[in-house]
Order: C-alpha cells, then structure tokens, then sequence
C-alpha cells in the first residue's frame, strides 16, 4: 500500500500497468488497491500542481496562523471544523508553536484575502489573533519544483 501511495504522490496519472511493473503485482491487484483505498477514505481525492506564473490568474493565496481559544469538550475540532467551511479556506491543520491553526486561503485578490480575515476570520469569537502571509513566488509544491532560474551572480561577503 505505501508504494502505491509513493508512486500515485509522484505522479497519480501514472498508469497503473506502469505501477504494477515498477511494484512487480498485477494492474488487477494496483487496481484493486487503489479502489479499496478510495473507499475505505486513505486516498480522498486527486489534485493537479499547477504552475500559477503560466496559469492566466490574478487570485492570491495567503497563509494565515490562527490563534484560538480551544472549547470546552471540544477543543480546537469544532473551531477549525467551522473555518475549514469557508469556500475560501483551502487547507487548514491543527500546528504546534505560537500558533494553532494553519489555514492556507485562496481569494481574489489581496482585498479580498484582508476582507476574509478581518470580517469573517477575526469575527469568531474564539479567535484570539492572526498572522497572514501572501504566497509571492514558488519554488515547490508537493514535491514538484516549479521552473525557476537561480542565479549565477554571487552575493558579495563582507566582513
């Protein structure tokens, strides 16, 4: 099961004869993996990496940390559950540190992003403070690097 898992991460287009070679099973058997997979809920859904510098787009992304007072008898679950609902909220987990929830928005524009955070974010009471970043470039995305030059002039070193 972790093969398949590693090779449908690098590639989930991958054909499944091709995966059955490279893990030496049947494609009966790849097949039949994947599908008990998707039923039984480890493997929830399938998703592009895309280049956002070619994608024709204006929408932005932020990551925001979330600082919230966790419920009694329900801790941070029922909190995180009610902003994981927003259609903006792309992704949203539970972190360690001076924060407690990461959530990664997408929205229209900056303007956009800010009238999320500050009318409907920061309006829940539990919510103590935030922190939001705005995605400017990326480099890699779920293991996929994104095509970028690095360059070849070097930094000057001063004492």
């Amino acid at each position: 099961m972790q093969a398949i898992i590693e090779l449908l991460q690098k590639n989930a287009l991958m054909p499944r004869d091709e995966m059955a070679r490279l893990l030496n099973l049947t494609t009966a058997d790849v097949e039949e993996s994947i599908s008990r997979m998707e039923r039984e809920g480890v493997i929830l859904g399938y998703q592009p990496v895309i280049n956002r510098e070619k994608w024709e787009t204006h929408k932005v992304t932020a990551v925001i940390e979330v600082k919230i007072t966790p419920e009694r008898d329900g801790g941070f679950d029922r909190i995180a559950a009610r902003i994981a609902r927003f259609p903006e909220v792309q992704s949203c987990y539970l972190v360690s540190g001076g924060y407690d929830l990461l959530i990664i928005v997408e929205a229209a524009d900056l303007r956009a992003a800010a009238a999320f955070v500050a009318e409907r974010l920061s309006t829940i009471d539990a919510v103590q403070a935030t922190a939001t970043h705005f995605r400017l470039k990326t480099y890699k995305e779920n293991g996929t690097f994104h095509s970028f030059e690095p360059s070849s002039e070097r930094l000057s070193v001063t004492p």
